[in-house]
């Protein structure tokens, strides 16, 4: 059922408003996003699900001001977005930490880049450090800690910045199964502790369920909304449970269908 929004309903965090995207190439045109239209509320946990290649990322980035749009419009607070926006961060699918930083340089990167002091910044980063289970790691670098740490790491120095909204582009899609597992449940935990408006891409079903308050499926290039999920199951999530097995299988027939597998 379609409700009439408002005029006192709270302005979304991000709003996307018929928002197309095409790059163009030696080959030609490349229409990868088509009319997206998308209002994503304050705290929400928000997750885009589509195959590989189907646009994902490009929306993200733009989402971020690292990609400009072909056509419409990206909002945030009812304000248009104009490149980079302090607001915003982001957790890549590879790390992306500077090698040469300890994990507390790492983490605490942002807030010394604007000239917060030596002690609030590291009180700071600490913090999250604590929060993403790395005490004790602080003068580690990267090359010294596994993938699923570094991957706190990204995690803790994105919140450190003080996003209000967060974005993450398939950030466990490298880890094996169990380490990715436990990185769902952190990121669960974290968030449900710290609120942020999260954007988190994924292609993994499983993953979707067990982290989103709201699916939004993506279909194959030139990604527009094929249908959206409201995901109403008690935290932390149960995934031998019968609601969350019904809505991994229909999602898969779903996804299955589309792609005439």
């Amino acid at each position: 059922m379609v409700r009439e929004k408002s005029i006192n309903q709270e302005t979304p965090m991000v709003r996307l408003e018929n928002l197309s995207k095409t790059f163009h190439v030696d080959e030609g045109d490349v229409r990868v996003l088509d009319s997206i239209n998308l209002d994503i509320k304050k705290n929400e946990f928000l997750v885009l699900f589509g195959a590989g290649q189907c646009g994902k990322t490009t929306l993200l980035k733009m989402i971020a001001g690292l990609e400009s749009s072909k056509s419409g419009s990206i909002s945030i607070e009812g304000k248009p977005l104009k490149g980079f926006d302090p607001k915003v961060g982001m957790v890549y699918q590879t790390t992306a930490l500077f090698p040469w930083l300890t994990v507390m340089g790492n983490v605490e990167f942002g807030p010394k880049v604007r000239g917060v002091s030596k002690a609030e910044r590291r009180k700071k980063a600490q913090y999250y450090i604590d929060l993403v289970g790395l005490n004790g790691f602080e003068n580690h670098f990267p090359s010294m800690l596994s993938g699923g740490m570094c991957q706190r790491v990204g995690i803790a120095r994105a919140y450190c910045n003080d996003p209000q909204i967060i974005l993450m582009d398939e950030p466990f899609g490298h880890l094996d199964a169990q380490t990715r597992y436990m990185m769902e449940e952190e990121v669960e935990k974290i968030w449900a502790k710290e609120k942020r408006t999260v954007i988190f891409v994924t292609n993994n079903i499983e993953e979707a369920l067990y982290l989103a308050d709201r699916i939004i499926i993506l279909s194959e290039c030139p990604a527009s909304i094929q249908k959206e999920y409201t995901i109403d199951l008690q935290r932390p999530r149960n995934m031998v449970s019968s609601e969350f097995l019904r809505l991994r299988e229909e999602i898969s027939t779903l996804v299955e269908l589309r792609e005439g597998v």
